[in-house]
């Protein structure tokens, strides 16, 4: 049974797209929730997709390792960020059974928090 494996690459029909991504030295945005959860917002709109309930976005941890956590369900997976305040440093995962550009998320985290270096990968899984 794998009538619920949507994405077809080259034949091979897979569940999920997965970009997991990392952004480094960000600009003073990446500190602002208000800020992280309109990138989070709006990006579900800009990949076409659907929020399942609020965007959360809260900032906690110790020493350095202080940081905003956040999490949009979407109605085919999730969207979650992770950050850490003193090296301005941001990783997200956007898991999908609907496929989407991965290159709108970057073009749209470039915009937004500017960093100095991003890194990223697709896995299908």
């Amino acid at each position: 049974m794998t009538e619920y494996r949507r994405i077809n690459m080259d034949g091979v029909h897979y569940y999920g797209k997965h970009l997991i991504l990392t952004a480094r030295q960000c600009n003073e945005a990446l500190l602002d929730i208000p800020t992280v959860k309109k990138f989070i917002t709006t990006l579900v709109k800009k990949i076409d997709m659907v929020a399942f309930g609020d965007c959360i976005v809260e900032r906690f941890g110790g020493g350095i390792e202080v940081g905003l956590s956040g999490v949009q369900l979407i109605e085919t997976s999730a969207i979650v960020i992770h950050t850490n305040d003193q090296a301005r440093d941001l990783y997200l995962d956007v898991f999908s059974c609907k496929t989407f550009d991965e290159q709108i998320v970057q073009d749209y985290l470039k915009e937004l928090f500017a960093p100095n270096e991003m890194q990223f990968q697709v896995l299908l899984r």
